[in-house]
């Protein structure tokens, strides 16, 4: 690979993240069993506000995987990075479909929120894999806790949404699992 293709990989990756519509490589979880939800306006806006904060996230996540897969020293770690980042995508179809469900919109600071992580994932894997995987462990906790307190704020007829949200969590688990794993510095038990 030549100095100026994974440039132009990183470029394609961030244009796909924040223009094109997201694709998910696994099916959106489906709604729980029972009778289907019925969201009163202010329940339907209050729950499109914390999808659209969920897709920014998503949005955040891709760049901070994409930035540091970019700066990675191993092909390893970069392969890991990666596959998180497909997960990631997941995550971001599901919101993006769940804000059309409920009629809301994506934020329009996208384009700020992945140049940012973006940076920020590069600068975290410049300091090497290990300090890299590391960031991604204590990332991906600070994240279930944010996904922790937007289940026990969404409305209780809101199972789709809820459905969603439990998947990624579990998701995030295991990404930060998998970092540690992989020889992440503990940012806990240092």
């Amino acid at each position: 690979m030549t100095p100026l293709e994974p440039l132009i990989i990183a470029a394609d990756r961030a244009l796909r993240a924040v223009l094109a519509p997201a694709r998910a490589e696994r099916p959106l979880p489906p709604p729980p069993p029972g009778p289907a939800e019925t969201l009163t306006e202010s329940e339907r806006l209050h729950s499109a506000a914390l999808m659209r904060i969920n897709h920014a996230g998503e949005v955040a996540a891709q760049a901070l995987y994409h930035g540091q897969a970019l700066m990675a020293r191993s092909e390893t770690t970069r392969e890991l990075l990666l596959g998180a980042a497909r997960e990631e995508a997941d995550h971001l179809a599901w919101c993006e479909q769940r804000l059309r469900e409920l009629n809301g919109r994506p934020s329009l600071l996208n384009p700020l929120w992945y140049a940012g992580s973006f940076t920020l994932g590069a600068l975290t894997a410049a300091l090497g894999d290990r300090m890299s995987l590391g960031f991604v462990a204590e990332t991906e906790r600070q994240v279930e806790g944010h996904l922790n307190s937007h289940l026990e704020r969404l409305p209780e007829t809101d199972a789709r949404s809820r459905q969603i949200l439990e998947t990624m969590r579990q998701d995030e688990i295991e990404h930060g699992s998998e970092a540690l794993a992989a020889g992440g510095t503990d940012p806990i038990n240092r």
